[in-house]
């Protein structure tokens, strides 16, 4: 939207104008300077026009801009101060703030830009109020609000008037997303108004990372190339810890040769790991599982040669002898996994009796509960309703639905006795209950029809949950069963992690340091983190020290700021805050070496600065291989931590170890450690004896390129060369 300029007077009509509309008209900021009646008072005023930025008398200016952040994204609008940062960083900050991981403590910026809450709100992040209302009940999953108006009444029937709120729900990046109430029992809320925090948020502000105390210096050398030194504190007061969730799948197929199995009696594994199993194979919520650990018990039928006789399949069926029937195909802890499991999830198709029938008379169960649960809230809403509506009226028809016993004798004038007779459960509603027609008709209208279309709903709601469980899930061709378990996993931050603040000053976690070794102010406050203050210079984010002065003036004044982009907070206005902070307006103070106790020679940049954990985290790209899977075609080990695969030894790798003339490792790792299929098997036997390994063989890849010269018609042999001399 921009507003419209005639003659250098700021109208109040708005225009909307796509790309293409805007480069044809001269537009000028929405910071240039207007007197009382809203004209333009510069002489000259800085103005976008065909992608130019130009200088322009104000009476040819077209429009005008609405908001100095109408220009720039959402996440570029988080940012502080953007204006004093180089462009090419302040693209990483903005990209880098969709990479931050939501923490169990989350904390809103004590320097923002306004832009906090409005992105919160837009999101689906938190819970709303669907309606005005009363908070009647609160818990950690659900919330319950009782409608003000008559004309939510309906709405908040359909609804049970149960908010549920998510709770350690798994994201696609495999974060975690909880939700925890904001309200309390009694509070009045309104349509719209948040009733939870989500994840990243705090007071319904964006919150995705934390403010911390920084000094910008060097420190014995940890912070060198971007590098973050870390105080303890941090990871112990878990200021940077988050959940992870992982989701496992499991899925049992019909094969050729028969059936896949979930099981608990898994040939050919030991009790102990079996620990963590129930009955059914699957693992108990609540377990806590290590890496090899069995999450779901599997077994598939052996693909079987020579078809076994009735009696061997009659001693079978009697002693259980599975092992020569089936094979183990669990599903196990991947390497390095470590977490809890939070949930379990079975879907399963309906034939052939699959689903058990403990599970489905379970399911059955909570439905009819949660229909149970709908009709008393129902009844509750149909007694207080009609008890209001027919105080003081004269009776007409109140009787019993079956029996046509009156509840209130006709003609009586109906108190609060009489309604105390009446068992509304059983009450007539189709009946004329009031003398009056009018009232009887608003009575049906108001109260009646509302409680008729609430039952019907959740009567359909319980009918179409009823048949898809007789159904059962739909799943894919061939799957008879589905199991999904998840697995939460509390990362606490670690050397080798990354962080980034709002400014593309991103860094790796070099050494989490004692706090008794961190820099001290001279009341003796340690700061949390250290950067390199050489990381500023080149990089042109002078962003981040601005928002390090400002956050450290407002901090200490106990309070917290807005800067919006473009129209924040000056340098002038830094100082003016530092001032009356009682610090000084240089932004520097003494600090002291944590380690010997002196002073260093030159006062430090110190203040508050806000950081964030980004989703690399050095647990997760962590790999090992000794031995694993190869490729079929090269017989090479398989490349990558998903595959279990090895380290890829490139071209330029082989020059550097010819450079040092280690040609047998060279050897070795072309061959063995590769390729030659025959000699690492020779080489595995020559170990286990205690020999020396024999020479190597020809690597698989040589077959592979001699056989892509003979697709292309060249007769290639390869002999030895003994046998060559043989041959002349």
């Amino acid at each position: 939207p921009y507003r419209k300029v005639v003659d250098g007077y700021v109208t109040d009509e708005y225009e909307y104008l796509d790309a293409s509309q805007e480069a044809k008209y001269i537009i000028a900021q929405c910071n240039v300077n207007l007197d009382e009646k809203r004209h333009i008072t510069d002489e000259s005023v800085f103005a976008r026009h065909k992608g130019d930025f130009i200088s322009v008398d104000p009476k040819n200016v077209q429009f005008m801009d609405v908001s100095p952040q109408q220009m720039v994204s959402v996440s570029a609008a988080l940012i502080p101060f953007l204006e004093h940062d180089d462009a090419n960083r302040a693209l990483m900050g903005s990209n880098m703030q969709r990479q931050a991981v939501p923490l169990i403590n989350p904390v809103a910026p004590i320097v923002g830009t306004g832009m906090e809450k409005i992105a919160t709100m837009d999101t689906s992040n938190i819970a709303v109020a669907p309606y005005d209302g009363l908070v009647t009940n609160v818990t950690s999953s659900y919330i319950e609000i009782k409608p003000l108006h008559e004309e939510d009444e309906a709405l908040y029937l359909g609804l049970g008037n149960r908010i549920e709120l998510k709770k350690f729900v798994r994201t696609n990046q495999d974060t975690c997303n909880n939700q925890r109430p904001i309200v309390r029992i009694g509070d009045t809320v309104r349509k719209g108004q948040p009733i939870s925090d989500g994840a990243c948020v705090e007071d319904n502000r964006l919150a995705l990372g934390t403010n911390m105390m920084v000094a910008f210096l060097p420190w014995y050398g940890y912070n060198y190339e971007d590098a973050i030194i870390l105080s303890e504190k941090v990871a112990r007061d878990d200021i940077l810890t988050s959940i992870y969730i992982e989701e496992m799948e499991v899925l049992v197929r019909n094969v050729k040769n028969g059936k896949e199995e979930l099981a608990y009696d898994i040939p050919n594994v030991p009790a102990y790991a079996l620990r963590n199993l129930e009955k059914t194979g699957i693992i108990r919520v609540g377990s806590v599982i290590h890496a090899g650990d069995i999450i779901v018990g599997k077994i598939t039928p052996k693909s079987v040669e020579i078809e076994p006789s009735p009696e061997e399949n009659l001693m079978r069926a009697l002693f259980g002898d599975r092992a020569g029937d089936f094979t183990n195909s669990s599903l196990k802890a991947k390497p390095g996994m470590e977490g809890v499991v939070i949930d379990v999830k079975v879907f399963s198709r309906l034939e052939e009796g699959i689903e058990e029938e403990d599970d489905q008379e379970e399911k059955k169960a909570k439905l009819r509960n949660d229909l149970n649960l709908r009709r008393q809230k129902i009844e509750e809403f149909k007694k207080e309703k009609l008890s209001a509506a027919l105080l003081g009226e004269v009776a007409h028809t109140i009787w019993d639905e079956k029996t046509n016993v009156y509840f209130i004798a006709p003609g009586k004038k109906i108190t609060k006795s009489d309604l105390a007779r009446i068992n509304f459960k059983k009450l007539d509603l189709d009946a004329q209950l009031v003398e009056d027609p009018e009232k009887n008709e608003k009575i049906y209208q108001d109260i009646i029809l509302k409680i008729k279309q609430s039952m019907e709903q959740s009567e359909n709601i319980y009918r179409k949950s009823l048949e898809r469980l007789k159904h059962g899930d739909e799943l894919q061709y061939g799957v008879r069963k589905m199991v999904k378990v998840y697995v939460a996993k509390k990362r606490k931050i670690e050397v080798g992690d990354k962080m980034a603040g709002r400014h593309g000053n991103k860094g790796v976690i070099s050494i989490i340091a004692p706090i008794e070794d961190m820099p001290f102010l001279e009341d003796g406050t340690p700061v949390d983190i250290i950067l390199n203050p050489l990381g500023v210079p080149s990089r042109m984010n002078i962003g981040q020290i601005m928002e390090t002065h400002l956050g450290m003036a407002v901090k200490t004044l106990g309070y917290e700021i807005e800067t919006p982009i473009f129209d924040g907070a000056t340098v002038q206005d830094i100082e003016a805050a530092l001032q009356e902070a009682g610090l000084p307006t240089d932004g520097k103070q003494r600090l002291y070496d944590g380690k010997t106790g002196e002073p260093y020679k030159e006062r430090v940049t110190v203040g508050i600065i806000y950081m964030m954990k980004l989703n690399h985290l050095v647990a997760d790209k962590m790999h090992a291989r000794s031995t694993g899977p190869y490729s079929l075609i090269t017989q090479q080990p398989l490349g990558g931590k998903a595959q279990h695969g090895g380290q890829r030894l490139g071209e330029m790798e082989v020059w550097a170890l010819e450079a040092y003339g280690a040609a047998h490792n060279l050897e070795e790792m072309l061959t063995i450690k590769s390729d030659d299929v025959d000699g690492r098997n020779e080489a595995f036997k020559a170990i286990t004896r205690g020999e020396n390994p024999p020479p190597s063989g020809v690597p698989e890849s040589f077959n592979v390129l001699v056989s892509e010269l003979k697709s292309l018609g060249f007769d290639i042999e390869f002999l030895k060369e003994h046998e060559l001399n043989e041959e002349k």
